[in-house]
């Protein structure tokens, strides 16, 4: 099966993971994918694959949203039809960028079935700005992903929440994000050694307004965990981190690596880690949270989108989105003082995630779901 992708290699972000990830797992399983994204010329980033690759050009390209140019639809129509042997279909992974709303068009007159994945973050009760921001995405799109053959999102509660707003049911698949169990797994580290601490928390992910890291921040320094016991925060150094690091440094046990482009570096470091906390005010189901669950980490993730559903049943602690600081002020020591129980969260962390969220089972899950979408396409007539 030939797939042209339509995916982001940079800025870092979710969506970036998940393009590598499945287009490297498709390929292994025999499948031809060529990649079109917004870049420049540039480098590749490290761990992708050699694939074919198409470049789309653009205006603006920022952590979440991209601008294309005026021209950015015809490189795409041209180079999909120049592809050879052609595409059976096109895996749109959402770029969240005005191209988006023109590819049901595209594909038709190419007549190439199209499938998209939608990402954005969102918190199930709008209990908060960031939720209603979120919401209003999904209004948005809603019109446009009615006409794409499907739409995978991650969890039960996006897909209501797309049919509510007129996504036909029968359109909407969910394929919960997957890791790699094998890669992303208990090991040893030297990290504990290195920090000089006995207890190691982490957060993981970008430090932007709606990862409410500052809720975090806070109640570590209130809650005075002491000097054997730090907080590891890797993500992107931006303007918000600028803000925060002054206030929230190594004299409160708290650690700022930044981003830290080596995925074995990365694993290297949630194997040193004690117990991973994601306090989000809206959420699509992150791929952080999954990695160190399969890494055997104690989780601790507030129900914005799909976290909560993921941890239910003892696989890890859920907190509310408002109040985190409060909820955490109280949690962080209990997760510090009790070592058997944070190890027994981190067992049924390992536990759930090879019981639902393998990247194996969701490759098989979209191989399925492509080749459902190809025999549902009209057949050319024969002529006798």
């Amino acid at each position: 099966m030939h797939i042209a992708w339509l995916g982001k290699k940079s800025p870092f972000c979710g969506n970036v993971t998940y393009g590598r990830e499945v287009t490297t797992a498709l390929l292994d399983r025999g499948h031809q994918v060529s990649f079109f994204h917004f870049a420049q010329e540039e480098p590749p980033p490290d761990n992708w694959p050699d694939f074919q690759e198409i470049l789309l050009p653009f205006l603006l390209r920022l952590q979440i949203y991209t601008i294309p140019t005026l021209r950015s639809r015809r490189v795409l129509e041209q180079a999909l039809q120049k592809l050879s042997p052609k595409p059976d279909l096109i895996h749109a992974s959402l770029t969240l960028s005005p191209l988006d709303f023109s590819l049901p068009e595209v594909c038709q007159e190419l007549n190439l079935p199209l499938v998209a994945t939608f990402h954005p973050a969102f918190d199930r009760k709008l209990r908060n700005l960031s939720s209603s921001t979120q919401y209003l995405m999904y209004q948005l799109y809603a019109p446009s992903l009615a006409k794409y053959d499907r739409v995978i999102v991650f969890s039960h509660i996006q897909r209501e929440l797309l049919i509510r707003l007129g996504v036909p049911a029968e359109r909407v698949a969910v394929i919960p994000n997957g890791v790699d169990v094998k890669k992303y797994s208990p090991g040893f580290s030297r990290l504990k050694a290195e920090l000089d601490a006995d207890r190691l928390f982490i957060y993981q992910g970008r430090i932007s307004p709606e990862k409410n890291v500052e809720a975090l921040l806070k109640a570590w320094k209130q809650s005075q965990m002491g000097p054997r016991t730090k907080l590891v925060i890797v993500g992107n150094h931006g303007p918000l981190a600028a803000s925060l690091i002054p206030f929230y440094g190594p004299e409160h046990g708290i650690v700022w690596m930044g981003f830290i482009a080596n995925e074995q570096k990365r694993i290297e470091i949630l194997r040193g880690c004690d117990v991973f906390i994601l306090p989000s005010l809206v959420e699509g189901l992150s791929l952080s949270l999954l990695e160190a669950m399969a890494c055997g980490l104690a989780c601790v993730a507030t129900d914005a989108g799909a976290d909560g559903e993921v941890l239910e049943h003892e696989a890890g602690v859920i907190l509310k989105t408002q109040g985190v600081t409060t909820q955490l002020k109280t949690l962080l020591p209990q997760l510090r003082d009790h070592q058997s129980w944070t190890a027994l969260l981190g067992q049924n962390a390992r536990r759930r995630v090879r019981e639902r969220y393998t990247l194996s089972d969701n490759i098989t899950h979209l191989e399925n779901l492509y080749t459902e979408i190809l025999q549902q396409q009209p057949q050319p007539l024969s002529h006798v």
